[in-house]
């Protein structure tokens, strides 16, 4: 054997997670994302419960876009930090702020205080998010980075079998503040298992650069929409109050729109909201598919539980089925023959096909014209659609994102996804405090019909991610 041949070997040998060089990332961040989708699972499980214990079911809006909010603007700090002083950081700071958000909704006496631990828990999950991906496209060759993407969403198929029944058990048996501590005690082994991929990386990390002008009006920029997603749900909750309310609430929206708006198009990449060929496209359809898909499962429970009377175990199996068909469709994605022969415009067509398809299987079952399970079965076809188009979502950004931008074009992904949903609940949410505690089944069917019609239109925006 000749001695180039003996040298050649090895640089032909196809990348692999499975080495002393690529696997302790991966066992970390998919220890860390398991984590968050415990947590997630888990939360909007008990969310009804919470609503209802704390006299707060005109809060369940807030309550549930309070996340979207915060991440608006720490997801673009995130970015920039990520880019100037690599992603450890943030991944730390992270950490801390998910104990303390956790810690916070555990002891609240009121709907109020444990709405604040969920804007707590946005600002988490952006500063996790965002270094986890930046993390991955320096830590990763980008063979590989489709199938960590895959792993990332099969690292939700425990939480979601195992998160809702649990957190439901917990909630019905001894109380629903014990599921925020179960959060906690996760964090630790994530931590640890994270723990020598974020020392390797801190080591290669060059000296930090300063911030620029441009990504300074970002963090502005990203604060007054914060500020506006804020105004417009708070005014879409006081919708059930007094007729004095409801024109506090009217002021609040239309402060909220004017704010958020300019806001969100000063950091948004150019041509977005035209959805421009390639990039702004790309940025663009996350939002799209997080108003649509986002919006009908934050519903979903609480559809079960008021009209159906399902207890919190029982209503969570809409998460579950949410999490596994994700995790399906996530792996198809990854499948090396459906990355060769279906193109990425092709497969965000038939993603978002899926979605809205599968969405009128809750719309139905909220109008009592399909009963649960099948209702079910339909929402995951949703899930394999979303399965689908969020993996190739992330692939094609960080394809054509140059790598000095990676951080900064990931937050800007992230953020459209936050607005575009919080944006939406708000709407959910002032529909459910007009009609609460008495929520028509009507209601619940008006908000899905509304979020088919979102994923229909990025079906046919799809076109222009090539």
């Amino acid at each position: 054997m000749s001695t180039d041949t003996a040298q050649s070997r090895p640089t032909d040998r196809p990348p692999s997670l499975f080495t002393r060089a690529h696997l302790p990332f991966a066992i970390g961040a998919v220890a860390l994302v398991t984590l968050g989708a415990f947590e997630n699972r888990a939360t909007t499980t008990v969310l009804p419960t919470v609503a209802r214990d704390l006299d707060g079911l005109w809060l369940f809006g807030a309550a549930s876009a309070a996340p979207l909010v915060s991440f608006v603007l720490a997801t673009v700090v995130a970015g920039a930090w990520a880019d100037h002083r690599g992603p450890v950081r943030p991944l730390l700071a992270g950490m801390a702020v998910f104990v303390a958000s956790q810690v916070l909704m555990a002891v609240a006496p009121g709907m109020a205080l444990f709405t604040v631990g969920r804007f707590g828990s946005g600002i988490s999950e952006a500063f996790m998010d965002v270094s986890l991906t930046v993390l991955l496209a320096r830590a990763l060759p980008e063979a590989l980075r489709a199938k960590v993407f895959a792993a990332f969403a099969a690292a939700w198929v425990l939480p979601s079998l195992l998160g809702p029944p649990v957190a439901g058990l917990l909630a019905q048996t001894w109380s629903w503040r014990s599921v925020f501590a179960v959060g906690i005690a996760l964090m630790v082994p994530a931590a640890l298992l994270l723990r020598p991929s974020m020392r390797a990386s801190s080591a290669a990390t060059g000296p930090a650069t300063p911030w620029t002008g441009q990504e300074h009006r970002a963090v502005r920029a990203a604060a007054l929409a914060a500020v506006g997603l804020g105004a417009l749900t708070a005014g879409g909750s006081l919708f059930g109050g007094s007729s004095t309310a409801r024109v506090l609430g009217l002021i609040l929206v239309a402060t909220g729109l004017a704010c958020t708006v300019p806001a969100v198009r000063a950091v948004l990449p150019a041509g977005t909201l035209r959805l421009v060929h390639g990039i702004p496209a790309l940025v663009a359809l996350r939002g799209l598919v997080a108003a649509a898909f986002g919006t009908a499962g934050s519903l979903l429970p609480l559809m079960l539980t008021t009209i159906h009377h399902l207890g919190p175990a029982a209503a969570g199996v809409s998460l579950t089925v949410t999490g596994l068909c994700w995790a399906a469709g996530s792996q198809v994605h990854g499948l090396d023959a459906v990355q060769r022969r279906v193109g990425a415009v092709r497969r965000l067509q038939v993603g978002f096909a899926l979605i809205s398809v599968g969405i009128a299987g809750p719309a139905l079952t909220s109008l009592g014209l399909l009963p649960v399970a099948p209702g079910l079965v339909l929402w995951g076809v949703a899930g394999l659609g979303m399965g689908i188009v969020s993996p190739t979502l992330s692939t094609q950004l960080l394809l054509l994102a140059p790598v000095s931008d990676q951080g900064r074009i990931t937050a800007a992904s992230s953020l459209t996804a936050s607005v575009a949903q919080a944006v939406a609940l708000a709407g959910a949410g002032a529909l459910i405090a007009w009609q609460a505690p008495a929520l028509p089944g009507w209601l619940f069917a008006a908000v899905m019909v509304g979020s088919a019609a979102i994923g229909a239109l990025g079906w046919a925006a799809a076109r222009r991610a090539g």
